[in-house]
């Protein structure tokens, strides 16, 4: 009996936050070092998101993917700046692993277990119009050291969202998909980092919430010790204090600007553990790092 009044505590605690959330837009990006094992948790929270009346959209990674199938086909990866050099062959393998592999795989996890998803990429509905990313200005910003004839071909950045498509998707039931790719008004089509997309997303959205899934608790202090919460001044003291480095560094920046656009809350949570969006979303404690202007 105990443990059924347990259980019953743990609904009424969620309670309040279907309500607060309720009719509300939450903006998910599902990192592609997330282990495979963890694709059923991820997909059965985000169908009872659904169920409860919050609009859940997913912006997906897929690096170690990519880097998997180049590594088949004899195509070597190259980094500038922590971004993957994308020329017009290894274009064509990453439109074809998150699109066609790794969205297609999240939204048969998702059938699974009872939701309905779409897939798409910033290219269909002219939802994600793109530029080349200026890598010069880009290392400038994050504190990184690149050679002076940098190039890194197709690797885009986020100029607008239509939030168009993802609006009929929400409305009519279902949950969008969306994979990091966008083209430009030439029909250049662009490899685009995942957290710049789904912070630019949730930004054109208004979305109650942006969370930020990863293979890491959150944000750490110079003891590592995770920081539950931070404020943009705090974050750019630790980025500047070298704290706050390489990889998280475009997450905290992203969260900020996407904060600047309008966007509620923005978290960055470990996405390996399990019902991690649960317990952020629904409990009081919640986990990970909560980011404020």
């Amino acid at each position: 009996m105990k443990n059924l009044i347990q259980k019953a505590k743990t609904l009424v605690e969620a309670l309040p936050y279907i309500k607060e959330f309720y009719g509300q837009t939450i903006v998910i990006k599902y990192g592609g070092s997330i282990g495979d094992d963890d694709l059923h948790n991820f997909a059965r929270d985000i169908v009872l998101m659904k169920f409860v009346g919050i609009h859940p959209v997913v912006v997906h990674g897929g690096g170690p993917q990519i880097g998997s199938h180049l590594k088949k086909l004899g195509i070597e990866s190259k980094f500038i700046a922590g971004l993957r050099v994308t020329d017009e062959e290894t274009m064509e393998v990453v439109e074809m692993v998150l699109v066609g592999k790794v969205n297609q795989k999240i939204i048969e996890t998702i059938h699974s277990m009872g939701g309905k998803a779409v897939g798409t990429s910033g290219k269909e509905g002219k939802m994600i119009l793109a530029r080349r990313l200026d890598v010069k200005k880009f290392a400038l910003e994050n504190g990184l050291d690149i050679p002076e004839d940098a190039d890194l071909g197709m690797v885009g950045e986020v100029e607008c969202v239509n939030p168009q498509l993802i609006k009929v998707l929400e409305n009519s039931g279902f949950i969008p998909i969306i994979a990091p790719i966008g083209f430009d008004e030439e029909g250049r089509t662009y490899n685009i980092n995942a957290d710049h997309v789904a912070g630019k997303i949730a930004g054109a959205l208004k979305a109650a919430k942006l969370i930020l899934m990863t293979n890491v608790p959150g944000i750490m202090d110079k003891d590592k010790n995770l920081l539950s919460s931070i404020t943009e001044s705090q974050a750019r003291h630790l980025i500047k204090k070298e704290i706050i480095s390489s990889g998280m560094i475009p997450k905290v920046m992203c969260s900020i600007e996407a904060l600047h656009d309008g966007v509620q809350k923005v978290h960055i949570i470990d996405g390996t553990i399990e019902h991690s969006l649960i317990l952020e979303i629904f409990t009081d404690a919640g986990i990970g790092t909560e980011i404020l202007l």
